[in-house]
């Protein structure tokens, strides 16, 4: 997945706030996402981690909503931009 922004067009202020999100997530979840920005689809994630499909998906409205973003595609972004900071 390719940045659709530069890191320099991230305020100091939304990245710090961005880290703050992602470190609230579970070490499954961060799984889950960093998987979700590689590009994996549901079926290929749960195949991966050894999990059902619809835990995926519990995992995914879960990162969702403590990311605090609407959709799949934000939380991705997210995390392809803060990749360093869900590795942590």
């Amino acid at each position: 997945m390719h940045n659709i922004s530069s890191p320099a067009s991230v305020s100091p202020a939304s990245a710090s706030d961005a880290q703050e999100k992602l470190g609230g997530l579970t070490k499954r979840e961060r799984e889950v996402l960093l998987k979700l920005a590689d590009g994996l689809a549901d079926e290929d994630l749960a195949r991966e981690l050894g999990i059902a499909e619809r835990t995926v998906r519990a995992h995914m409205a879960r990162i969702t909503q403590k990311l605090h973003v609407q959709s799949r595609l934000q939380a991705a972004l997210m995390a392809d931009r803060h990749r360093e900071a869900l590795l942590r």
